[in-house]
């Protein structure tokens, strides 16, 4: 029952996530107006605010003035609901899974901001990168100490790359993989580096193969550091062990 609770709390999540991927970029309130029709201003409903079934029986559109929803309204409901179930199924009521669902959401965030927006807004990262350290500072598998480590080098990488690509990477991007050195701690920092840049570099060559992209053009680099992050916090450990296993280095 636990990990469809979570499932659950992770859809209504996913709602409120969507709010803040629409408001935090404009410097609007998340709290303030309530949730309304972005073209004709009307109040939402409770009917209307259930998550991924609104969007269903309303066929993408509002109500009133046929307004077509984005379809990234009920995806990123549904991709909360599934992260929080299976964090619950694997990890079962406990402080991981707390911490977890947390990340989930924050990088959900992320994603779509980055996406969308090409932004990482300082007013999500500043005050996440408190949060963060203080979930991985009770964290026996990172600790304080692993994780400001984590976070210094992931800085300074990005920090080197920010410096040498002269504008192919914002500064969001390294403030952002700051807080995924917080949250993975070190040495598992490093699967969550490895992956965003493999990610990165095949997309990036997919891009250009197909002409939808130029060498010169921006690509938002957050997304494949959200999914870097997230393959770290959920198997680099055993992936960061295997690897220095076969360099006869032994992790705590």
């Amino acid at each position: 029952m636990f990990p469809v609770f979570m499932a659950l709390a992770g859809l209504a999540v996913g709602s409120f996530l969507n709010v803040c991927s629409d408001r935090l970029p404009a410097g609007k309130s998340i709290a303030y107006p309530p949730s309304h029709c972005d073209s004709c201003r009307r109040r939402l409903t409770l009917l209307e605010l259930v998550p991924v079934l609104a969007y269903v029986v309303l066929g993408g559109r509002c109500r009133t003035c046929g307004f077509r929803i984005p379809v990234r309204v009920p995806l990123v409901e549904a991709v909360a609901g599934a992260a929080f179930f299976g964090i619950a199924l694997a990890f079962g009521p406990s402080f991981q899974t707390l911490r977890l669902v947390l990340y989930a959401a924050l990088f959900i965030v992320i994603f779509v901001i980055d996406l969308e927006t090409g932004l990482i807004p300082n007013r999500i990262v500043y005050p996440a990168s408190l949060v963060v350290f203080a979930l991985s500072a009770l964290e026996p598998g990172v600790g304080p100490l692993w994780a400001l480590v984590g976070a210094a080098a992931a800085f300074t990488l990005f920090l080197l790359i920010y410096i040498l690509a002269r504008g192919g990477m914002g500064g969001g991007d390294v403030k952002l993989a700051a807080l995924i050195g917080l949250a993975a701690g070190f040495p598992t920092v490093l699967v969550a580096l490895f992956v965003t840049f493999i990610l990165g570099g095949v997309v990036a060559i997919v891009l250009l193969a197909s002409g939808r992209r130029r060498r010169r053009d921006a690509v938002p680099y957050g997304p494949f550091m959200v999914v870097g992050a997230s393959v770290a916090l959920l198997w680099g450990h055993p992936i960061a062990t295997w690897y220095l296993g076969l360099l006869g280095v032994t992790l705590r």
